[in-house]
């Protein structure tokens, strides 16, 4: 390509919704954290070191009798509060800003439990309701 000698429509996106093809066999519930697998298929957070944390799914998604990819799923991306563990994997403000991993597809933990866990995202705040975590 060569450099603009007039002006261009350059297409934009907010950044804050991304679409999934849906792995055969998914149920994806409204609220939960999201996750790609290795095949880049939408599926649940729970604990796998062959995902990665993708956001909070925005609608329902049933494709427990469909194919890999036969539906896509709209997974948001931003600052989302879920549930923290307990004991050793409790999070504490002293961890914000630090990553967060997924234990299932509510809940985030401190560690990666000996490298069964992975990343969901990274800690944005603590409250007594939970963990805000960001996606990006």
């Amino acid at each position: 390509m060569t450099a603009l000698t007039k002006d261009r429509n350059t297409p934009r996106r907010s950044g804050d919704n991304r679409q999934f093809p849906v792995a055969a066999g998914a149920k994806l519930f409204a609220g939960a954290m999201g996750a790609v697998n290795a095949a880049g298929l939408a599926v649940r957070m729970t604990t796998a070191t062959t995902i990665k944390g993708a956001g909070r799914i925005k609608r329902p998604v049933d494709n427990t009798a469909g194919a890999a990819g036969d539906l896509v799923v709209d997974i948001e991306v931003g600052i989302f509060r879920y549930e923290n563990s307990a004991g050793a994997d409790l999070i504490t403000k002293a961890a914000i800003g630090a990553v967060c991993y997924g234990v299932d597809d509510q809940t985030v933990a401190l560690t990666s439990g000996t490298n069964t866990r992975s990343v969901a995202g990274t800690i944005f705040d603590v409250d007594d309701q939970g963990v805000w975590v960001e996606f990006a």
